[in-house]
């Protein structure tokens, strides 16, 4: 048996034998699927049945991100919903397996359009229903009630968007890897123009692309992973971050910005159309949500620049820190001077 970074194989069988008797049929092998820039995730089987596990990232974990226990209820509550996820296993939180709280998923087989080929790859006609599903499954998220799928105590919507502002400042604070003017402007920009805000609904925190896993015909999504950072709040905040990613150009940096588009693909302003005829939803500070986007995303970046100078970051993708910060910042400054 091999360990893996992060996960101690041999603890996880007694551990599983332990909370979930008769669960494995084996002994447990595996591999790590994604590393480094969030949580990590593993590929487990025990030869008969494939799971996938995720833990947090190693080194410099910020306060309020990387919440397996909040993203394992978030999944088990969406279940049956018609939200695609992935079927909740059970959830753990032993040091001598991990060093940090994990959950184990059943494993969704698909497609992950996460690189450039991937997306390249795909004809007018795939391109324009990957971005078609993307768009009617945020809307139909957003569409739940929060309350009767068990989430209703996620809620404090008073308040809600100044304390998104308010929490970001403050993991850039934990983060910074030096000082930029840029973004404690753009933090009174966000702060002095906040929207009234939308009626609140589940969000999921980093809806995009590569947070899906489409069925091998493309032809619907089988699972949305990643919610980390799911709550209940403004659901425009969602789509303002997608927009952010499809909107920004791919230069080689940590893998945040979005790819290549292949023909076909709908521009971000279509995907705002098409979620505003199914949501029905005021979109009139638009604007305002894309400038919080890209101010976001600046201090996730900044964040894993920061792991990434420290030695913290695992897979490939990391062999120079390109730095995008700067720029997302002046993207979020010049999306708020047209609110």
């Amino acid at each position: 048996m091999t360990d893996l970074p992060g996960l101690d194989l041999s603890k996880l069988e007694v551990w599983l034998d332990r909370n979930r008797p008769g669960l494995r049929r084996g002994g447990l092998s595996g591999e790590l699927l994604t590393g480094g820039k969030s949580n990590l995730t593993y590929r487990l089987t025990d030869g008969v049945t494939v799971w996938a596990l995720r833990r947090p990232p190693l080194g410099h974990v910020l306060p309020t991100a990387h919440d397996m226990t909040r993203e394992f209820r978030v999944i088990g509550a969406l279940r049956g919903t018609g939200i695609p996820v992935a079927g909740a296993v059970v959830l753990g939180d032993d040091p001598e397996v991990a060093a940090a709280p994990f959950y184990l998923m059943d494993f969704v087989d698909g497609r992950v359009l996460s690189t450039a080929e991937d997306t390249l790859a795909l004809s007018p006609q795939e391109a324009a229903r990957t971005g078609e599903l993307l768009v009617d499954t945020l809307a139909a998220l957003h569409a739940l009630d929060p309350e009767s799928v068990g989430l209703g105590d996620f809620a404090h919507p008073a308040g809600f968007l100044r304390r998104q502002v308010t929490r970001w400042h403050q993991q850039w604070r934990s983060s910074e890897t030096r000082p930029l003017d840029l973004l404690q402007t753009t933090v009174d920009r966000l702060s002095t123009t906040v929207p009234d805000g939308a009626r609140p609904a589940i969000v999921h925190g980093d809806f995009r692309l590569a947070n899906t896993i489409f069925t091998s015909a493309l032809d619907r999504i089988a699972a949305v992973i990643d919610w980390e950072m799911a709550t209940v709040g403004d659901p425009l905040t969602d789509l303002g971050v997608l927009m952010v990613y499809q909107s920004l150009a791919a230069d080689g940096d940590f893998g945040l910005a979005p790819l290549p588009p292949a023909a076909g693909h709908l521009t971000a302003a279509q995907m705002a159309g098409r979620y505003q005829a199914r949501s029905s939803r005021d979109l009139g500070r638009l604007n305002w949500y894309i400038g919080f986007g890209f101010f976001k995303l600046a201090v996730i970046s900044e964040t894993i620049r920061h792991r990434h100078l420290a030695g913290q970051t695992l897979g490939a993708g990391f062999d120079r820190p390109v730095d995008d910060v700067p720029a997302m910042l002046k993207a979020a400054l010049q999306a708020l001077s047209d609110d």
